[in-house]
């Protein structure tokens, strides 16, 4: 059995599916409730559609659109009595239309739930794929009967299905981020599942400089495990998305996971301050009643030294869009090696700060990204400690400027670079994120 929740009054029905939103009546507080007035036009579409051999339901579907509160079969009904018919539609089976779709609500319900067996889900929302055939014989039998008010089968039945798995299971219905979404196949006669992602949204401080920000597949075999990787299919045994990552996958029993982090440190560099922002997605998990607040315990716990985290909590997927659209400041500390007198460097850095810099790709990652130019600011910048053959600075920069570079040249793809102006050759030691200028 799913485990569901109980649904408040009013939140079932309206169920977003994969091509739309399959909506139910609205009603305000002072709604009187159904209203559907059978005016001559209405009685025009009827009468031309009485003929066609429908079930109740498709047959209130010619204008299912017209009027609120009222389910098809009982538009059709109204219908009949206002044209003066005896209740006599087609039987589902023989329906021109929907050849029984609407007759099998037990066994779609039961399929639905079968096909979620052994997951946990609260939020649900339904779609439905028909034959491409019927839904082209519907548009025709709309346009024969001249009706503008028709509603076509697939947004009836994914209203009308979703609003009896929520009966059956105590699941809501939404048209937000669901749990599940489940699709049925009405030609193959299944219903498949599709178990969303979870998503949690934090920050993470890192503490080691060996330790890459996301899982680094091994260059020679590509993750498939070689003498190289000895087998594990990876550069670095481990990274900061795995340590993060491995309680939430046991408690979620999830199949794996994206990490989307504001930018990422280089593998030897530190993040400090409050963290970097991160979310972690969970794929197809089974268990969504987790409790953050440990795991994250349990991660602070497991990584001690290595990875923090200094705060986590549950997350939709617009947090991924938030995060990855972001471009803050950044602050640095960059301990580096060469000579310089405080004089000519702290000249050097008032010359950066009243301009751009260009920077090309640099070397080191021109083979993942795109070879072209960037031009970045470097908007604080001052020196905090010298000593012979080695000094410290501490930067406020545009998002995407690569510090080491800056400071050591790249080969002139840097321009201008500290290592031009100093006229030395210079090198990083050491390089922290000190802080992340996010809202």
């Amino acid at each position: 059995m799913p485990r569901t929740r109980s649904v408040p009054p009013g939140a079932r029905g309206n169920l977003k599916t994969p091509t739309g939103l399959a909506r139910g009546p609205r009603r305000s507080m002072n709604d009187p409730g159904p209203e559907f007035v059978v005016d001559d036009a209405l009685r025009g579409i009827a009468e031309r559609a009485w003929e066609l051999g429908l079930c109740p339901e498709c047959f209130g579907r010619v204008v299912g659109r017209a009027g609120h509160g009222l389910a098809n079969p009982d538009r059709a009904r109204r219908l009949a009595a206002a044209l003066g018919r005896q209740d006599a539609f087609a039987a589902g089976a023989s329906c021109r239309l929907c050849a029984g779709a609407f007759d099998r609500w037990e066994t779609w319900v039961r399929r639905a739930r079968e096909a979620a067996e052994g997951v946990e889900w609260h939020r649900f929302t339904c779609g439905s794929r028909w034959d491409p055939e019927l839904l082209a014989r519907e548009e025709a039998i709309w346009a024969e009967v001249r009706t503008p008010f028709g509603e076509s089968a697939r947004t009836a039945f994914n209203r009308e299905l979703g609003k009896r798995i929520a009966a059956a299971t105590g699941a809501e219905g939404t048209t937000g981020e669901a749990d599940v979404v489940f699709l049925a196949d009405l030609p193959a006669g299944r219903v498949g599942v599709t178990i969303q992602p979870l998503y949690l949204e934090g920050r993470y401080r890192k503490l080691d400089r060996t330790l890459p920000q996301t899982r680094w597949p091994c260059r020679r075999c590509r993750g498939r495990g070689c003498e190289r990787c000895q087998g594990t299919g990876k550069t670095y045994s481990e990274s900061v998305e795995e340590l993060i990552a491995a309680p939430f996958l046991a408690a979620t029993h999830g199949e794996g996971t994206r990490f989307h982090g504001m930018g990422r440190e280089d593998i030897d560099a530190r993040m400090l301050g409050r963290g970097r922002p991160f979310v972690l997605e969970i794929l197809r998990p089974r268990s969504r009643g987790i409790d953050v607040d440990r795991l994250r315990d349990e991660v602070n716990a497991t990584a001690r030294d290595r990875v923090e985290l200094p705060e986590l909590r549950s997350a939709g997927s617009e947090a991924v869009v938030r995060v990855k659209s972001a471009s803050p400041l950044k602050s640095y500390r960059v301990v580096v090696r060469g000579e310089g007198s405080e004089g000519k460097i702290n000249e050097a850095l008032v010359f950066v700060l009243r301009g751009a810099i260009a920077q090309r790709t640099p070397t080191r990652v021109a083979h993942r990204r795109a070879d072209r130019v960037r031009t970045r600011r470097i908007v604080e910048a001052r020196l905090v400690a010298a000593e012979s053959g080695r000094f410290t600075l501490e930067l406020r920069a545009e998002a995407g400027t690569y510090i080491k570079e800056w400071v050591e040249g790249d080969g002139g793809r840097t321009d201008p670079n500290l290592a031009q102006l100093l006229g030395v050759p210079l090198s990083v030691e050491s390089l922290d994120v000190l802080e992340i200028h996010d809202p």
